[in-house]
């Protein structure tokens, strides 16, 4: 049969034919194929985590080969993909592979026919990445000092970028560098750990994401003196780059002084 003639028949089937397993072999054998190829890329990708197996992904991309234009359709539904996505939920809860419950598959289709040495079907795992949330998502957001002594207890972040660092006011030989929003002025073993001009929080207009930066003048190896503490666990965040994206909780450590990035999330 010519691959297009079998392509046009999987396509009814895929509306004509029951999803039930037992009987795709018999009456669809290329769904059969698709469910067997996918299952089969999900086990693949799971992995031992401790006692358990998880499979950390959340993304089933299917790219297929040869479809008509008219077939298209059928095998980009809805109705085809969410049938995929419950067979791999079963095949998962089965094996006792722990799964997210976003599980969500997505199917491609070309008309160009596969060349020689070139699958018709190709199993892509991915992680989906969250849609990043928009600039009213969150709202609120404000600085809490935790340790170390600030002209203020809690800065809201109102503004496009906040400066953190020791004094106010900072001068340089050709005059003023810049005022710190947020300042540890006092004398005391804490404060004398922050630098005069230590680090910023900029909110990016287009996500809503509010990112730190180191603005310390330091060489490594020595230590750049911010950290992020996050679920317990702590992360550098060294000069340059894109800075770092601060989630609600953070915990800022500047030197030895404790800042608390905290703000509401709106949907």
């Amino acid at each position: 049969m010519p691959l297009s003639d079998a392509f046009e028949k999987l396509g009814r089937a895929i509306f004509e034919t029951p999803f039930q397993s037992a009987r795709l072999s018999e009456e669809a054998p290329e769904l059969a194929e698709i469910r067997l190829a996918v299952l089969d890329a999900v086990k693949a990708s799971s992995h031992r985590a401790g006692s358990v197996r998880v499979f950390p992904f959340d993304g089933i991309r299917i790219r297929l080969r040869g479809i008509p234009a008219e077939q298209a359709a059928a095998f980009e539904s809805g109705v085809f993909a969410d049938f995929l996505a419950g067979e791999i939920r079963t095949a998962l809860r089965r094996s006792s592979i722990r799964f997210a419950q976003t599980i969500a598959v997505r199917v491609e289709t070309s008309p160009d026919l596969p060349l020689e040495g070139e699958q018709w079907m190709v199993v892509e795992i991915e992680k989906v990445q969250p849609a990043p949330q928009s600039a009213r998502s969150r709202a609120n957001a404000r600085l809490v000092v935790l340790a170390g002594v600030a002209n203020t207890t809690e800065l809201a972040l109102t503004k496009s970028r906040v400066n953190i660092g020791r004094t106010t006011d900072v001068y340089r030989s050709a005059g003023p560098s810049r005022r710190n929003d947020l300042a540890f002025a006092e004398d005391n073993e804490i404060n004398r750990t922050v630098s005069r001009e230590h680090a910023h929080i900029v909110k990016d207009k287009s996500s809503g994401d509010h990112r730190l930066f180191n603005d310390r003048w330091y060489k490594p190896p020595n230590s750049c003196e911010l950290w992020i503490l996050r679920d317990g666990l702590s992360r550098p965040v060294h000069r340059g780059g894109r800075g770092a994206v601060l989630e609600p909780g953070d915990e800022i450590h500047i030197g030895r002084a404790i800042i608390r990035f905290e703000a509401e999330t709106r949907l």
